[in-house]
């Protein structure tokens, strides 16, 4: 049995190798629900849908998010309507008053609807209307996962992080702003001072989270900190990774992460941005998956291999060195 912990574009692009190595009726995934956030009244879910698209066949594997050869005629028509009526197109992320309305789920990662800053695909946006309108009809994140995993065929056992709001806000030197507004709104560019997950110290894994952890543990290469933080945050994570066996392969090439802010978000929380950081990132990991020309050292064991993922080919190659560190320290 094995479970990887998953977030962004890195641990996806790794999973299409994990049949090769682990069947799904033995690998639980679970999914960072850190970025979600409400977008003109829908949840949105955007680690845990990449996860079921990838499932289902039919992920955009050009973006790494979003359905293949989806249509964008509301979010066209959004803007149009925006710029139409003199409407700001930038991320709206609503008052603090409007932040912890609604449904528990939306704290603090509540965004206007007007301009839609984030692309929606029509298909996509029929996920988000099934997961909002279930969640309001009384179900859990972790039951509306389940039901979706179901509808995509998925044969892995797919968990959210937590059925609580947990939001990844950075705090910038243009203001504090959710994850999503930083990185799609602002491309990324403001500089980040401090990163938090609020909610978290008042959030529980969801059900399963805690037992899948008692398994090997894969980290794939997503970004140690707004990926995977979130569930590190969250009562009862770290202290289950410290007892299991941890496997953390890295998203860094030396001092350069393969993509996303990873770099900048690693200098914010005070760990070195390049592959020696993990050690900060991760204290509890047993073993490292780095690649062959990091020149990055450990008080542990190292698996090295080439670790760039580009194509099925690349991943079962990571894969087998995940086999390999699992090994070392088991």
């Amino acid at each position: 049995m094995v479970t990887f912990l998953s977030g962004g574009t890195g641990t996806p692009k790794l999973l299409d190798g994990a049949a090769a190595a682990f069947s799904p009726e033995e690998t639980t995934v679970v999914a960072n629900t850190g970025d979600d956030i409400e977008l003109g009244g829908l949840i949105v879910s955007p680690d845990v849908d990449t996860l079921l698209f990838q499932g289902g066949g039919v992920l955009d594997r050009e973006t790494w998010w979003g359905i293949d050869g989806d249509t964008h005629r509301t979010n066209s028509a959004l803007m149009d309507i925006a710029e139409a009526a003199g409407l700001s197109t930038g991320p709206q992320y609503l008052p603090e008053e409007k932040q912890t309305e609604s449904r528990r789920l939306a704290n603090w990662r509540r965004f206007s609807g007007v301009a839609e800053f984030m692309t929606i695909g029509d298909r996509d946006r029929a996920i988000h209307i099934t997961r909002t309108s279930l969640i309001d009809e009384g179900q859990l994140l972790d039951e509306v996962t389940q039901r979706l995993a179901g509808a995509f065929g998925l044969t892995i056992d797919l968990i959210p992080m937590s059925n609580d709001p947990v939001a990844s806000l950075v705090h910038t030197d243009r203001g504090l702003m959710h994850f999503q507004e930083y990185w799609i709104g602002h491309n990324g560019e403001p500089t980040v001072n401090t990163v938090e997950f609020r909610g978290s110290s008042e959030a529980e894994p969801a059900p399963g989270v805690l037992n899948a952890l008692e398994e090997t543990v894969v980290i794939g290469p997503s970004n140690p900190v707004t990926s995977i933080g979130p569930m590190l945050a969250l009562p009862g994570v770290a202290d289950a990774l410290a007892q299991t066996t941890v496997v953390a392969v890295s998203p860094f090439l030396g001092d350069e992460a393969f993509s996303g802010p990873a770099k900048n978000l690693m200098d914010a929380v005070n760990a070195e941005p390049n592959t020696e950081g993990l050690a900060t990132a991760y204290p509890f990991a047993d073993v490292f998956v780095i690649d062959d020309d990091d020149d990055a050292h450990f008080d542990r064991p190292t698996v090295r291999t080439d670790i760039e993922i580009n194509s099925r080919e690349d991943a079962n190659r990571v894969i087998r060195a995940v086999q390999s560190a699992i090994a070392r320290v088991s």
